[in-house]
């Protein structure tokens, strides 16, 4: 997703927070790189649920090779046909691609200035992209940051809805080790950003 970047300084939760949310999108958005595994195995956690969960994440990452992470990747997200799970907010929401929860995200990133990334083949409603665009809004990548009624909105409508139940599912595929954890990650953090937006309702 492409913008103009601001230059307002934002809270460092909300720099934590887009930061979470641009770790899945760039672990969801294609194939690990070798780069991106020795940054994964690199990181630490804490005892908290998310932090056991980067922990895991790090050991797996530690546990695997490039080849392997890829097909991996393959097996969940591509397939021959189709992957194992599809992480899409039109299929988890309708049970088809290209229905109208796409639409509406169309609608709403034509009234945020979230201009579609010319290389991006993937329809706009993938999670990786939803998550990118969700770290942009906080950050002021589409001009200024979004407040929090805004964010709020953008995540219950297009995230919110169904991510979470996509994350258990990552979690749970069988052909899901690397991408065990990115499943835990994901769920605990929807958890928290929904908890957190309820609260300053």
């Amino acid at each position: 997703m492409s913008g103009f970047a601001a230059q307002v300084p934002i809270s460092e939760e909300d720099q934590l927070r887009a930061g979470w949310y641009a770790l899945l999108g760039q672990l969801l958005a294609g194939e690990p790189s070798e780069a991106m595994l020795r940054m994964l195995g690199g990181l630490s956690g804490d005892e908290s649920e998310l932090g056991e969960g980067i922990k895991a994440l790090a050991a797996a990452a530690r546990g695997t090779n490039v080849e392997t992470a890829r097909q991996e990747y393959f097996d969940l997200f591509v397939g021959l046909g189709q992957g194992e799970l599809l992480p899409y907010a039109s299929y988890y929401l309708t049970g088809f691609l290209n229905e109208k929860p796409l639409a509406r995200l169309r609608g709403d990133m034509a009234r945020l200035q979230i201009a579609r990334a010319d290389d991006v083949s993937e329809p706009e409603d993938h999670i990786a992209a939803l998550c990118e665009m969700m770290a942009g809004l906080i950050k002021g990548s589409f001009g200024a940051p979004a407040d929090l009624e805004e964010q709020r909105k953008f995540f219950d409508t297009h995230i919110g809805c169904w991510a979470p139940r996509f994350f258990e599912d990552l979690q749970a595929a069988q052909s899901a080790v690397l991408f065990m954890p990115v499943g835990t990650i994901g769920r605990v953090f929807m958890n928290i950003e929904s908890q957190a937006f309820e609260m300053a309702a």
